[in-house]
């Protein structure tokens, strides 16, 4: 009996896979139009519609004593600044830059 159930597993595992071959490019050709193009348009749209309302300013500095730990220097720059270290919205560890 366990003979008998092996081997129908296999058929059924390897026609399926042939044949969904087909049918899975076609979904996901579906899928990409219908779904991630109009999501990467409905974020352009929120990126759009967030520059024209203007710059807004960094909510105030909380010196939080578990946030921007500095065990060492970074190796970069004067150490202390992030690689991808933006000073309108990235704090140091003392406050924003001026």
């Amino acid at each position: 009996m366990s003979s008998w159930g092996a081997a129908p597993r296999r058929a059924l595992a390897s026609a399926a896979a042939a044949h969904a071959g087909a049918a899975g490019g076609r979904t996901w050709r579906t899928l990409s139009f219908v779904v991630a193009l109009p999501a990467v348009g409905v974020c352009m749209a929120n990126v759009w519609l967030e520059q024209r309302r203007g710059h807004r300013q960094p909510p105030p500095f909380r010196p939080y004593h578990h946030l921007r730990i500095r065990t060492k220097p970074f190796p970069w720059g004067d150490g202390n600044h992030t690689f991808f270290h933006n000073p309108r919205v990235n704090p140091l560890p003392t406050g924003y830059e001026k």
